[in-house]
């Protein structure tokens, strides 16, 4: 049963192994009207707040379980977290991954000891293969997030929210299975239950979302999101139980708003998050949560990403935010009409990174072209600026994407 003794417990346990992260002010951020602070978890070590859980649980264990050796399924973090406290305890470690993890993720956790079984599909592919394993060789199994002793080592989190930051308002939180939202959200209703806790999920994977509008615990046929921490098809049920009780809201935001969130992490505040990281920030900017006049923490769970996936992610948060932007021009094929073109751009105070000129589309006349040119802009304003300055001097816009 977790139980708010149970929390404290983990929190003299970890003191000398998980390191209470800053509590920073997010005053670079776009301001929504409220005070945000940033739960740095993305620092922890190992990455990400799993370390807490995964370490408290084996801490827990007594030496039988100890001896079968541990197992666990994750999509990188918590595989991370027991992997280390496996290290930590001499306790050999396997550990369950998507095949789709992030290779540095993957690789991370064998650095730490583990023993890492890729499995084809999502996170709740691993979890069944990690739990046909257990049964055949009897390990112990450490859960990600459906476990008490896990909860209470993630809810050592809203222990320290509380004390950083006594007159907090709302703390908002990213929700996969559940685990880290339940710790968070038990340990602040007991303490300050004034405090609103607000939970979020992608769209592309709602699991919770939708089994709290439902009343019910259900099951995604899949999920799209590369927020991989969270992209989980079926929500715990302890877990479910608990941010049932202790949850005031659950809100989705868009990848899209997840790269953005991410992007302005990197420029305003000089932090890595992952996609499940930033979505709790990303709903903070997006204005899915009034937090009007409030003083508000969002937790930033983990900085785990993929620098492959990064690069990817920075470009569609300059996407997003109008800062890069992509037009499709119908040209009469002559000379000049290029200079033209980019004379008003530049005149804007756009700039052109790319050019290119298709004489081959079959919707276009003989005599024609069609030109696509992508430029770097500074928001969606001065898209529009130059979108009207092509259009008044006589240009025909095919297609925009900003």
């Amino acid at each position: 049963m977790l139980t708010l003794d149970k929390i404290y417990h983990a929190a003299f346990i970890l003191k000398n192994v998980a390191r209470k992260t800053d509590l920073i002010a997010a005053s670079a951020l776009p301001n929504k009207g409220c005070e945000l602070y940033l739960k740095t978890e993305n620092l922890q070590v190992t990455g990400s707040f799993k370390l807490r859980g995964a370490y408290y649980k084996i801490s827990q264990l007594n030496e039988e379980e100890q001896a079968k050796g541990i197992i666990a399924c994750s999509a990188g973090n918590h595989a991370q977290g027991v992997a280390l406290a496996g290290a930590k305890n001499n306790i050999p470690s396997i550990i369950c991954m998507p095949d789709g993890a992030p290779i540095s993720k993957v690789e991370a956790t064998k650095s730490y000891g583990a023993e890492v079984c890729l499995v084809k599909g999502s996170y709740d592919d691993a979890h069944t293969k990690a739990v046909e394993l257990q049964e055949e060789h009897g390990y112990t199994f450490i859960h990600p997030f459906d476990d008490a002793d896990v909860i209470a080592g993630q809810g050592t989190i809203g222990l320290e929210i509380l004390d950083q930051l006594p007159d907090v308002d709302a703390v908002i939180v990213p929700i996969g299975g559940g685990g880290l939202i339940s710790g968070i959200a038990y340990a602040i209703k007991h303490l300050k239950p004034e405090c609103k806790v607000y939970g979020v999920q992608t769209s592309g994977a709602p699991s919770m979302y939708q089994s709290i509008q439902k009343k019910e615990k259900i099951t995604l046929n899949s999920v799209d999101t590369f927020a991989d921490g969270i992209a989980v098809k079926h929500p715990g049920d302890l877990t479910y139980d608990i941010i049932s009780e202790y949850v005031d809201e659950i809100v989705t935001v868009s990848d899209d708003e997840v790269a953005a969130a991410i992007l302005a992490l990197i420029e305003k505040q000089k932090l890595i998050a992952e996609g499940a990281g930033a979505v709790s920030v990303a709903a903070a900017l997006f204005n899915k949560i009034d937090l009007s006049g409030k003083k508000v923490v969002s937790v930033v769970s983990g900085g785990n990403i993929d620098v492959s996936i990064l690069s990817r992610v920075i470009t569609r948060g300059l996407v997003m935010n109008g800062r890069n932007s992509t037009l499709t021009i119908a040209l009469t094929d002559k000379p000049g009409q290029l200079q033209g073109v980019s004379e008003i751009i530049s005149r804007c105070g756009g700039n052109v990174v790319s050019v290119h000129h298709d004489r081959g589309d079959q919707n276009m006349a003989i005599n024609s072209c069609f030109l696509k040119i992508s430029m770097e802009t500074r928001d969606h304003e001065q898209v529009a600026e130059i979108k009207k300055a092509l259009t008044s001097a006589g240009f025909k816009l095919v297609s925009e994407r900003v």
